[in-house]
């Protein structure tokens, strides 16, 4: 099953970079990446640069949940970015919900990786392992009971008959040598919902489980490139456009001083 998602870059002021990701009809999220820039003295650290997280809701103040899930995306970031390039300074992240979320889900998670993955792709100035896309998946028992399937993007009606969830984060990279990538799973949350069934926990489960989610997050991948190469062909546009007109303005320039010339 393909995940359904919308992704864009933003142009928010005074950050580097801004990028908005949400799944379906799931709230979206922004983040915005400030960095590298200076870091307190007391949070500098000599060999690396320091990751910072914020997560706030559309509301009020964050609270433990919110500090929770800021925690996991540090996490995830640090395998994503390569912190030692750039020792002694500060990497922030602010990720922002746009509509009231009353409790983090799997897919809300999923969703502000991405999101974190997308402005770091808009910044283009941090050195990066690879890119890390992220969905979740959700293990549901048959309407009858007797067979299980995996489902991407579980959906409320699946909610009353879902066994085991959880968010997958694969780290993808291209080859430059063919037209092949590389992919590892970094990080999942993969749990059992009914604490006293083994089958749940069983390592051939979680081994499907992460086998389920690898495509859809490799479909996130590839959508991530296209906006990026979009971008790119842009800017070659827009500068195309601008060496045009100020070539054609010195053209009327010399014109204009060939004719002052001949009227001398």
């Amino acid at each position: 099953m393909s995940p359904n998602f919308t992704l864009s870059f933003d142009s928010l002021s005074r950050v580097d970079a801004s990028a908005r990701f949400g799944f379906g009809s799931c709230p979206q999220y922004l983040t915005s990446i400030s960095g590298p820039i200076e870091v307190r003295l007391a949070a500098e650290q000599p060999s690396q640069a320091t990751i910072e997280v914020h997560v706030r809701p559309l509301t009020n103040v964050p609270g433990t949940e919110s500090k929770t899930v800021a925690v996991i995306l540090k996490e995830v970031i640090q395998m994503e970015v390569i912190v030692e390039a750039n020792p002694r300074t500060l990497i922030q992240f602010v990720v922002q919900a746009l509509v009231p979320t009353p409790k983090v889900t799997d897919e809300l998670v999923a969703a502000m990786i991405n999101c974190c993955t997308l402005s770091l792709l808009n910044a283009g100035s941090i050195p990066m392992r690879g890119v890390i896309c992220a969905v979740s998946v959700a293990r549901v028992s048959s309407v009858n009971g007797e067979e299980s399937m995996y489902k991407i993007q579980p959906v409320e009606e699946h909610s009353s008959r879902i066994q085991a969830t959880g968010c997958f984060a694969f780290l993808f990279s291209d080859s430059y040598s063919s037209n092949t990538y590389s992919s590892s799973c970094v990080w999942t949350s993969w749990r059992s919902l009914h604490p006293g069934s083994l089958k749940a926990v069983e390592e051939s489960e979680l081994a499907r489980a992460r086998d389920a989610a690898q495509k859809p997050a490799r479909e996130v991948w590839e959508r991530m490139k296209s906006l990026v190469e979009e971008g790119e062909r842009v800017k070659r546009k827009e500068t195309w456009i601008k060496d045009a007109s100020y070539s054609t303005e010195a053209k009327k320039i010399d014109m204009g001083e060939e004719d002052v010339n001949m009227e001398i």
